[in-house]
């Protein structure tokens, strides 16, 4: 199974008050840290290897994790440093400790997904980098992609389209060429390099058909807590 980069170095101002003293990865969600609630799921779909691209309050994140041998995976750190990289910096950043090909996912999102298959999908297409997207019709959050005819025609993070029902899912499987072109130590975003991928034909699409759960706001957190206390996962 391919490593794992999980962007949690954002500042998350959405969730204030609770991350003015700790950093979203460690908020509780029904009695458990959410990256401990990630990375012991992460160890029951076959990863093994994870790399947390960390910014404020990093050093507490890992405090908690450590090395990852408390969930059965070997996780490393890439820090942003004195400026805050934003995703696609950060994974620039650690690039060196990734390697050529990885998933990428969000430090606030739980994915109910078999990562396997994705990873089969990418590998296969022939392309630089793979998105799973949801058919969502504005529901969640605005949809921003075209997906047609199992193919991702364009994702537009900036300036959805009318046409665009679906969005991105939260998880990506990236080809580290992808970022060379961008300078290191720099700021921005990772919709930039999706965004570029989908117009070049270089972004696979993989469609998902259950929800995602997410912490990045207050909203979002109640219901990721009423899912694991419903489900009884992880």
């Amino acid at each position: 199974m391919l490593p794992v980069a999980i962007l949690a170095g954002g500042l998350a101002t959405r969730l204030h008050p609770i991350t003015q003293a700790i950093p979203k990865a460690l908020v509780d969600v029904a009695g458990v840290p959410f990256i401990c609630r990630q990375l012991k799921y992460l160890h029951t779909q076959g990863v093994r290897r994870v790399v947390l691209c960390v910014g404020f309050l990093g050093e507490m994140i890992r405090a908690v994790v450590g090395d990852g041998a408390q969930f059965g995976l070997d996780v490393s750190y890439a820090p942003d440093g004195p400026v805050l990289l934003g995703t696609g910096g950060a994974l620039k950043q650690a690039l060196p400790l990734l390697g050529e090909q990885f998933f990428v996912l969000y430090g606030d999102s739980f994915l109910p997904i078999s990562f396997a298959p994705v990873e089969r999908a990418f590998l296969t297409s022939g392309r630089m980098a793979l998105m799973t997207v949801l058919k969502n019709n504005d529901r969640w959050d605005k949809s921003n992609v075209l997906f047609r005819n199992g193919e991702l025609i364009e994702y537009n993070k900036q300036v959805p389209k009318p046409d665009m029902a679906y969005i991105d899912y939260g998880l990506g499987i990236l080809s580290g060429g992808v970022l060379q072109a961008f300078p290191q130590g720099k700021t921005f975003d990772l919709a930039q390099v999706y965004n570029q991928l989908s117009l070049d034909g270089q972004l696979a699409g993989y469609e998902v058909n259950e929800r995602f759960y997410e912490i990045g706001s207050h909203s979002g957190l109640k219901e990721t807590e009423a899912y694991f206390l419903n489900k009884g996962k992880v």
